[in-house]
């Protein structure tokens, strides 16, 4: 390193010697720099690449545990089908709501009925209600 300074110091002269130390410190700089940037952008690639086969073998291991799920219900869906095919009770009959038709019977209904036998023909809120029969204040 000392022989190419003195070397440099002959050829270039201690005038212009340190602005061409500057220029080449630049340049190295740069360079550097520029060195730098290539490795990051080759490990980047290759910790992506690295990650691109880490995400196949998740997702591999994801498709497994899934199509192990679903044999797994199949065959419970299977067993528990069996098991009560072999049930000795009969059905019980579906659920029919006994009161059908209560809306068109509802409306069915005269008003002078309504009034007569006082069903609500509005409809109000709980509180509502308890307000309209709620005796008056004394004071």
């Amino acid at each position: 390193m000392a022989l190419i300074g003195a070397v440099a110091l002959i050829v270039i002269g201690p005038e212009k010697l340190p602005k061409v130390a500057r220029t080449v410190g630049a340049l190295l700089g740069k360079a550097q720099r520029y060195v730098a940037d290539v490795k990051a952008e080759v490990n980047r690639s290759m910790e992506l690449d690295e990650l691109k086969k880490m995400r196949e073998t998740v997702e591999g291991a994801a498709r497994d545990v899934e199509n192990s799920i679903q044999t797994q219900a199949s065959d419970f869906e299977k067993s528990w089908s069996e098991a009560t095919d072999t049930a000795l009770e009969p059905e019980p009959p579906a659920y029919k709501h006994p009161n059908k038709n209560w809306r068109l019977k509802q409306g069915a209904m005269p008003q002078w009925y309504k009034a007569r036998h006082g069903v609500r023909t509005k409809a109000q809120s709980g509180a509502a209600r308890v307000a309209r029969f709620r005796p008056p204040r004394v004071r």
